[in-house]
């Protein structure tokens, strides 16, 4: 259960497909335009319920709860072994001359 006062993300189909614009490519006109957004719960809920957020600007939003203290789970990829090389030989010419 998230209490009020608990930082959470929310989610809302903004616009469903069918009222999208015609000028948006082919791909995007297929799918809704949906929204998520985190923010301060206002009442208790749970997961999957809808509720009422305010976000950390001090907009008013609703939606359903899809998350109690989201995290950011994003990366920059796996690791290249190459990048050490090209490490390596830019720092030689940056700062190591002729050593």
């Amino acid at each position: 259960m998230a209490k009020k006062g608990d930082w959470v993300r929310i989610h809302r189909v903004v616009l469903d497909a069918a009222g999208r614009a015609p000028s948006v490519p082919e791909d995007t006109a297929k799918v809704p335009l949906e929204m998520w957004v985190k923010g301060e719960l206002q009442a208790d809920a749970e997961i999957g319920e809808e509720v009422k957020v305010i976000t950390a600007t001090g907009r008013e939003e609703n939606g359903i709860l899809i998350e109690v203290n989201p995290h950011y789970t994003h990366s920059y990829g796996e690791f290249v072994p190459e990048l050490i090389q090209i490490d390596k030989q830019l720092r030689e010419i940056l700062f190591g001359g002729d050593k």
